[in-house]
């Protein structure tokens, strides 16, 4: 019998390579992966999935061809505008990574979505945009050092459960498990510091292609893995 994760990550992986395998234009596949993505975050929630992680945008893509990020861009505003009006009154949404580097309106948009949901109760839903794992290590030592150099902070209350307490995930439970669709067999600098016990699941499988029941195969997988933590 599976058990059901208390916290779930996913790199949507293969969004480009469906499209050419359909002989379609690169936006269409995120066009397709997107729809798939609504999906799955509705199924996690109602499977009882406490907090689901997406892996959206890195802070690599930007080195894309500008058509393809501004495609992505125009996506990713389309959707979350449509999901300002379906928010819900449970699903809690949080947009972890940089937001210099995106545009006001896309950033308004989200600022909204996660003030309507700030108070909802149900699934915690981190959408990664413009993420780097590596930045969000950084970005939260600059922050301990801040207070540090201010007197708010001594160096020896520093430890594991404070540092993670800076990090973009830390009203999140810890990751139980981290899918990777694709074929692909690397973290691509999503969550670094999370992924220390979390498992690995990889499925060759096209993004686009997922579906509610290849997620029920994972968690299988994953309710059979035999987790010590570095113990016996």
């Amino acid at each position: 019998m599976s058990t059901v994760p208390k916290h779930i990550a996913i790199i949507m992986d293969g969004n480009g390579r469906w499209a050419k395998k359909n002989n379609l234009p690169r936006v269409a596949g995120h066009r397709r992966g997107a729809e798939v993505f609504q999906t799955i975050v509705r199924y996690c929630e109602s499977i009882g999935v406490q907090a689901l992680t997406v892996y959206a945008f890195s802070t690599e893509n930007w080195s894309r061809s500008k058509e393809e990020v501004d495609a992505l861009m125009d996506i990713f505003y389309g959707y979350l505008k449509d999901a300002t009006s379906r928010v819900g009154e449970t699903l809690r949404v949080h947009f972890i990574g940089r937001k210099d580097r995106l545009s006001d309106r896309l950033t308004d948009l989200m600022t909204q979505i996660e003030e309507a949901s700030a108070n909802n109760q149900g699934m915690i839903l981190n959408v990664a945009l413009d993420y780097g794992g590596r930045d969000e290590i950084t970005s939260a030592t600059k922050l301990i050092a801040g207070k540090v150099v201010a007197s708010d902070l001594r160096v020896e209350d520093i430890d594991e459960n404070l540092f993670e307490s800076y990090l973009f995930t830390s009203d999140s439970p810890s990751v139980d498990f981290i899918l990777r669709p694709s074929g692909e067999k690397r973290l691509s600098n999503f969550l670094l510091w999370q992924a220390a016990y979390a498992e690995f699941i990889f499925m060759d499988v096209l993004w686009p292609d997922f579906t509610p029941e290849l997620l029920d195969k994972a968690i299988l997988e994953f309710s059979e893995r035999n987790r010590r933590f570095g113990g016996r």
